[in-house]
């Protein structure tokens, strides 16, 4: 029954498969064990915890600052492999404490929380059911997103939520013809009352893909997905008077696109969606609909053992939390057409040393409102090296690098205040303990 999933396709992933990629794995150090918990101690210094302006003096109160600190995050799972059913559950709490004061807080200190189940069962050789839920309590903006793209790109404080679910059903209704159906549900909330005011919604999307077995080693893909973006905010968010409210941004997305799953080898695979997105402001009479691109590629290499590259790209429409200011028609900016690249290399570098290296790079260009064709450039950068003395005890050290570069002013109101433009750089050294 091992081989049930690869029968319904060589490649697993699909349309909202890969926008949500970095959800889905939850893996056990010891496959044979039904739990593990482990605690990590990191001591860490970050020179710009608030993600503030570069132009906003350093130390200046409530702005940039740097700041020493460290933290402790203990975490349990729980995997249960059937011969037809797997069922994963994780929880991990992490407690940060910086020495200097942060931003939008009288606290030194932010708690978050990550919670993970996946649930997976083959009724038989044709047809699959998956289930996934990740829920977040957190304040890094990388922490808080649901696919690869970013809607904001500062840390923004509280206790500030994030939940996203989906329910997958593959079907193989002849040996050339498959299907997928899904559904998925995303849900934010955060604390501060202007983040909430642009970002808190709900998201409900539904997908049909059509599958066919072209070669032995690939699957082409015809389908169609609905995206219907509901704000929660209840929010003037463009100003007193402005008549302009968070429910303002509500839209309703239709999606087409064609595709294919190839497996180039054993340990390569690919897979690419494309297509165009029509998406319509029904609550904005102000906003036209518009027409974009739609796109989702990955490429995954499984060179060596404890070892594998992964890149991939993605063109979509995204929630932002930049508003600006009404233009001729008095339309604000309504959300972000966003182009993201990335990579993910785990390298096993001798038996007991392990390297890792992250990057990502996010173009946004802004619909709507003064802003309209204005863009910005986010860099995300993170480097990490893990030395296992034995299966329950490790140390590692970090760095991670944050770069956002913009034109648009960082207080719309006073055009003396400067751009958006930050740096940041984090540096981090830890134990892990395992059990």
């Amino acid at each position: 029954m091992k081989k049930i999933v690869a029968s319904v396709g060589l490649v697993a992933l699909g349309a909202t498969g890969l926008q949500a990629a970095s959800l889905s794995g939850i893996t056990s150090p010891d496959p044979g064990k039904p739990w593990s918990v482990s605690a990590t101690l990191r001591g860490f210094y970050d020179d710009n915890v608030n993600s503030a302006p570069n132009d906003r003096e350093l130390g200046q109160e409530g702005f940039h600052r740097d700041s020493f600190g460290y933290e402790i995050r203990p975490s349990i799972l729980l995997n249960f492999p059937w011969e037809q059913t797997t069922l994963s559950l994780g929880y991990t709490f992490s407690f940060k404490y910086y020495e200097n004061q942060l931003l939008g807080t009288e606290d030194h200190d932010d708690m978050s929380h990550t919670i993970n189940l996946a649930f997976d069962h083959a009724f038989n050789e044709r047809y699959r059911i998956a289930v996934k839920d990740s829920f977040v309590i957190g304040q890094e903006p990388d922490m808080l997103r649901v696919n690869n793209t970013m809607e904001t790109f500062q840390r923004v404080p509280g206790d500030n939520m994030r939940n996203y679910g989906s329910i997958v059903f593959d079907g193989q209704a002849t040996r050339l013809f498959g299907y997928e159906v899904g559904y998925a549900n995303s849900f934010f909330d955060y604390d501060a009352e202007q983040t909430a005011g642009l970002l808190n919604r709900v998201e409900n999307m539904g997908h049909f893909d059509t599958r066919w077995q072209l070669l032995p080693q690939t699957v082409g893909v015809l389908g169609y997905q609905f995206r219907d973006i509901n704000y929660t905010g209840d929010q003037e968010i463009g100003g007193p008077g402005s008549g302009t409210f968070s429910e303002d941004r509500n839209a309703r997305i239709h999606y087409g696109y064609a595709g294919v799953d190839h497996a180039f080898r054993p340990d390569l695979t690919g897979s690419l969606r494309a297509g165009a997105q029509f998406i319509d402001y029904y609550n904005d009479p102000n906003t036209e609909s518009d027409v974009s691109p739609y796109v989702l590629a990955s490429l995954r290499w499984t060179y060596m053992p404890e070892s594998y590259l992964e890149v991939g790209f993605t063109h979509d429409i995204n929630s932002t939390d930049i508003l600006g200011a009404p233009d001729a028609e008095g339309s604000f900016t309504m959300s972000a057409e966003s182009s993201v690249a990335y990579l993910t290399l785990n390298q096993r570098i001798t038996p007991k040393l392990f390297g890792s290296l992250m990057a990502q790079f996010q173009n946004s260009s802004y619909n709507g409102g003064s802003l309209d064709g204005e863009s910005e450039q986010f860099w995300m950068a993170g480097l990490n090296l893990e030395y296992r003395f034995n299966p329950n005890f490790s140390a590692h050290v970090g760095y991670s690098y944050d770069r956002l570069g913009s034109d648009i002013l960082w207080n719309p109101a006073d055009a003396t205040a400067g751009d958006r433009s930050f740096d940041r750089n984090r540096v981090y050294i830890g134990l892990t303990a395992r059990y």
